[in-house]
């Protein structure tokens, strides 16, 4: 009796692009590891109140189209080297010199699920107070999918806590 040989599936991979399509990238999936970054770089960076990135061995990322498109800039104090989108400026993948094999890829500029849930906070003490934290949301009355959150009732005050005036 014989046996076929074995073949080695195709990984499955998640492509991201930049806002403008200039710049492609793709991962094989599953992740290494997906977080959000809390701390003031990130929030600079994506002009948000934290970001969520996507990490992956750097073997298993690629650069499909835009390589020259990419622009980087070098903080070498703190080893990190962000590469950006030259022509729309989307925050592309950042590197560290710690790391060195290791990419981390915003997870929003992925088309399609990246084997991996965000499940980890860096940089949580750095959060700020105006950030959204899961409070519960109501519809805006006049301007549908708009959502707020109304503010905490306050406590009716105690007259006893003021002396009389008068």
């Amino acid at each position: 009796m014989t046996t076929k040989p074995k073949t080695l599936a195709t990984p499955k991979t998640a492509k991201a692009k930049c806002l403008c399509g200039a710049v492609t990238l793709e991962i094989d999936v599953p992740a290494r590891w997906a977080f959000h970054d809390h701390g003031k770089a990130a929030r600079l960076t994506h002009g948000a109140a934290y970001a969520t990135y996507v990490g992956s061995w750097r073997k298993r990322f690629r650069i499909l189209k835009g390589e020259d498109d990419i622009s980087q800039f070098e903080n070498g104090k703190a080893g990190i080297t962000r590469s950006f989108c030259g022509t729309c400026g989307t925050p592309l993948f950042y590197e560290t010199a710690r790391s060195p094999h290791m990419v981390n890829i915003p997870r929003a500029l992925f088309e399609s699920r990246t084997g991996r849930e965000p499940r980890y906070h860096l940089r949580i003490g750095e959060q700020q107070d105006w950030a959204y934290t899961g409070a519960e949301l109501k519809p805006l009355k006049g301007f549908p999918g708009v959502m707020f959150e109304r503010p905490k009732k306050k406590k009716p005050k105690n007259p006893a806590d003021f002396p009389d005036e008068f």
